[in-house]
């Protein structure tokens, strides 16, 4: 008591145990895999297929034809049911992004502005002669200002207006495929200014901060950042060549009279706006050679080579880069990995790379394709025994899907469709409901099956901890099973166990960040207790567990404990089963006979 005790009286005292922490956010799934343009290996969070498009694309000409991506589809699927959804990006070699010189009056460059998105497509300067390779830089198509690459996946810029009184200019950019006479403006920059001193510094408003993925000494891999200022715009950031130190004086009088030729002139330059510059790295030569959906082959996923040998820029080692990445959980937040066009039997070491990083986490699970299109159920279910693990799970065989962008018939992995299935399942019930069965488990997107499975065909796959994709006449194709790749039988080997693991540690570990460092007392485990019991309780409710048993207290906290500065819980819980067996016995009796009570 803080009052002095002395003569009779009522005395009162508060002990708040309502303690409520800070909700942890929505927590969706990372995808990785190559897309049309945006950056490469720089994970980043879309919340809808519309911001999934705007930032990464989804249709491309590959040759006479045109495609998407397994990514863009498996985001379209997963994205449906809402996010977030966290996006790597992979490009393969020696990538880079596009950029364009700003000129001033003098005809200097002033700033570059470059994209954030790398690759080829973003080089709208440069002429397109054919499907699979681009010329020279400069040039215009049309009579109204097209350019000849210009695209709607890229951009150009203009300047559209200067004040060398002030120092200031506005920019604009613009849709790589606009016409002068019809300008679509992405984004305006109005009052920029090369003054560093200046609120309005270019590189402040519109950002220079970009980042490269590193791998340090110890084997971790990281984005290191360069550069001052977080990017604001969407699609470019920008490097001021010539700073104008305090362009005003005292007076307001421009101090040095040579800087206001500094100041970036009206136009476009000499590219009409447009950027150059931009590779692809190291892509199966030109278009036309490269593979796609059931096409796709044990040397050439959509482009990539991912069975080259081990090397510092390779495919194989790019998807490992993102996947390491993504290792880092109090950077990246997720629940569910999709790797669509990586299969085990050709992609061994990229698998091995995700289910170890699922693992070394122990709160995200993975979505394994067991083979390419066209192979054997024994095939499968041979792949599928040299896994073990309680973190991923497999499921066969293909389907086929429509492309909602082109109007054609795809056949994709089970992967680019259980991710919707997942969030489905998320969505309409709790991650410890099992995505599988008619009710949460139904493929709507299919329109039909590489196989259609007998019973003993579900059975053999099953056994194998593959879950069938079946097809009921009248009911449709639906995922028909929910088990984990772990060998051992107990309520681990089943996926809804586990994601109910999943979802209490994130919940948990993510709340109970607020009582570290606090004091190592009673009152601390009684604030852990009030946070937990009644996630717990919610979870039963919602048929997640049948009973659960929370033990903080001095039973589990020694002295010694204490001493060593552990705060020491265990939290018992008997998760809820699912019914996968309905066993029916029907009992045919003679007439007269009693029924059993």
């Amino acid at each position: 008591m803080a009052e002095k005790i002395v003569s009779p009286g009522v005395f009162t005292n508060e002990i708040d145990q309502t303690f409520l922490p800070a909700a942890i956010g929505d927590i969706g799934a990372a995808l990785i895999g190559p897309t049309v343009k945006g950056p490469a290996l720089v994970p980043t969070v879309v919340n809808s297929f519309n911001e999934f498009e705007q930032l990464f694309g989804t249709t491309f000409q590959s040759g006479s034809s045109f495609y998407q991506y397994l990514t863009s589809h498996t985001a379209e699927n997963y994205l449906k049911n809402g996010g977030p959804l966290t996006i790597v990006r992979i490009l393969d070699g020696s990538f880079t992004p596009s950029t364009a010189t700003v000129s001033g009056s003098d005809n200097a460059t002033s700033l570059t502005l470059t994209t954030l998105a790398d690759g080829n497509l973003q080089n709208s300067a440069q002429i397109l002669n054919n499907a699979d390779a681009l010329g020279t830089a400069g040039g215009l198509v049309g009579t109204d200002g097209g350019l000849g690459s210009g695209s709607k996946d890229n951009i150009r810029y203009e300047v559209v207006s200067r004040n060398t009184g002030k120092g200031t200019f506005n920019l604009n950019i613009r849709r790589g495929d606009d016409l002068e006479s019809r300008k679509q403006v992405l984004e305006s920059w109005n009052n920029l200014s090369l003054d560093p001193n200046s609120t309005n510094y270019v590189a402040k408003r519109i950002g220079d901060k970009y980042y490269d993925i590193t791998t340090d000494g110890d084997g971790t891999t990281y984005l290191k950042s360069n550069g001052d200022f977080a990017v604001k715009s969407k699609y470019v950031r920008v490097t001021v060549n010539r700073p104008t130190v305090d362009y005003l004086d005292s007076n307001g009088g421009v101090r040095v009279s040579g800087d206001s030729a500094f100041v970036p002139k009206v136009g476009s330059g000499s590219y009409h706006g447009g950027f150059d510059g931009g590779s692809d790295g190291t892509t199966i030569a030109g278009h036309s050679a490269q593979k796609f959906y059931n096409n796709i082959t044990a040397t050439n996923v959509q482009g990539f080579n991912l069975q080259t040998a081990a090397a510092s820029t390779n495919a194989t080692q790019r998807y490992k880069d993102a996947i390491n990445l993504l290792g880092n959980q109090d950077e990246y937040d997720f629940n569910l990995l999709l790797l669509p066009g990586v299969n085990d039997e050709d992609h061994n070491d990229v698998v091995t790379t995700a289910l170890n990083v699922a693992e070394t986490r122990g709160d995200v699970f993975v979505i394994v394709d067991p083979v390419r299109y066209g192979r054997s159920l024994t095939q499968v279910t041979t792949e599928a025994a040299t896994r073990d693990s309680s973190y991923g799970a497999m499921y066969w065989p293909w389907v086929q899907i429509r492309d909602q962008q082109l109007g054609l018939s795809r056949w994709v992995p089970p992967s680019v469709v259980m991710s919707g299935i997942y969030s489905f399942n998320d969505k309409v019930a709790h991650p410890w409901f099992a995505p599988a069965g008619l009710n949460r488990g139904g493929i709507d997107t299919a329109i039909q099956a590489e196989r259609k499975l007998t019973h003993n065909n579900r059975d053999d796959l099953y056994d194998a901890n593959v879950n069938p994709i079946a097809t009921f006449p009248g009911q449709g194709i639906c995922a028909w099973g929910q088990k984990t790749l772990q060998k051992k039988e107990s309520a681990l080997d089943r996926i809804n166990v586990r994601r109910l693991l999943i979802k209490l540690k994130k919940f948990i570990a993510s709340t109970s960040k607020f009582l570290v460092f606090e004091q190592n007392n009673v009152a601390t485990r009684n604030k852990f207790l009030n946070i937990v019991n009644p996630f717990l309780e919610q979870v039963q409710s919602n048929s997640g567990l049948t009973a659960f048993k929370v033990i903080m207290d001095d039973t589990n906290n020694t002295p010694d404990q204490i001493d060593r500065n552990i705060l020491f819980g265990q939290i018992f819980i008997q998760p809820t089963r699912t019914a996968e067996f309905i066993v029916l016995d029907f009992t045919v009796q003679p007439t007269g006979a009693t029924f059993p009570e």
